[in-house]
């Protein structure tokens, strides 16, 4: 639901020893290819199988949200082949993979403009985010045709367009509900694999406090090793949200009194 989720510039978000939402930028899939002398087609084949084994270690390690990032906005400006190849693996993912989300219990949510694909895809995609509705063991985010610039112009727009008598005057909590992932908290911790280390316009307004992992592991090779290891990162930052290091140590506990002598001693004192 839209709005129940802390803004982390706003306030302080609750802070775990797993990260709630993990999103990641899937990246080294054609380099992995290369390397086994393959097409790069090869490569965005086994990342699916990479897509399928993250799922089932997030939610083995309690994470509530998955975000992937599968095809920016600018991701139209790779080789025709290349570009109808992943819109035709898209499509058999969905089929092959739907039944086992919900059987699971995951959320499937696809994130972006959709108006660019063709109405069949459009249609796999409403209708798994349907059958799946009502699953919470994890929600799983595909960004697909999204851009983190295309996504706060598209909420502003939306905004002024419900709202035209404040326009000049609007605030973040205007804003938020209708950014495309309004539904999920920030990421506490963001991944890049593939040894690029920058976020690619990818989630550029939920990622203002999110820790940064970036590993060289190609998204093919990436597994429940390479997850702990970037949990593992996660863990031992310091997540300040604007304050000081000595503002997150606790202050000591508070020692009772001592007994005075001859007191007699009561069975919670034993």
């Amino acid at each position: 639901m839209a709005g129940k989720f802390t803004s982390s510039t706003q306030a302080i978000p609750d802070v775990g020893k797993v990260p709630r939402h993990i999103a990641i930028i899937m990246d080294g899939n054609g380099r992995w290819a290369k390397k086994r002398l393959m097409p790069r087609v090869a490569g965005h084949k086994r990342g699916v199988e990479t897509v399928r084994a993250m799922v089932k270690a997030c939610i083995a390690r309690g994470v509530e949200y998955l975000t992937l990032f599968a095809f920016s906005s600018e991701n139209w400006r790779r080789p025709v082949e290349e570009v109808s190849f992943l819109m035709n693996l898209f499509v058999s993912a969905l089929q092959g993979e739907i039944g086992k989300l919900h059987a699971n219990g995951v959320r499937l949510k696809v994130v972006g403009d959709l108006s660019a694909f063709e109405p069949r895809l459009v249609a796999l995609i409403r209708e798994g985010e349907a059958k799946t509705a009502n699953n919470f063991r994890l929600t799983l985010t595909i960004a697909a045709n999204y851009g983190g610039r295309w996504d706060i112009l598209q909420a502003v727009n939306q905004l002024a367009l419900a709202h035209p008598e404040k326009v000049g005057c609007f605030g973040e909590a205007d804003l938020a509900p209708h950014l495309m992932m309004a539904y999920a908290p920030e990421p506490d911790l963001f991944i890049r694999t593939g040894g690029e280390q920058r976020i690619s316009n990818f989630l550029l307004w939920q990622l203002a406090y999110s820790e940064l992992h970036f590993t060289d592991t190609l998204w093919p090779d990436f597994d429940e090793t390479a997850l702990d290891a970037a949990i593992a990162s996660y863990r031992r930052r310091e997540r300040r949200f604007g304050r000081t290091s000595e503002q997150l140590v606790e202050p000591p506990l508070a020692v009772p009194p001592a007994p005075t002598s001859g007191a007699p001693v009561t069975n919670s004192d034993a």
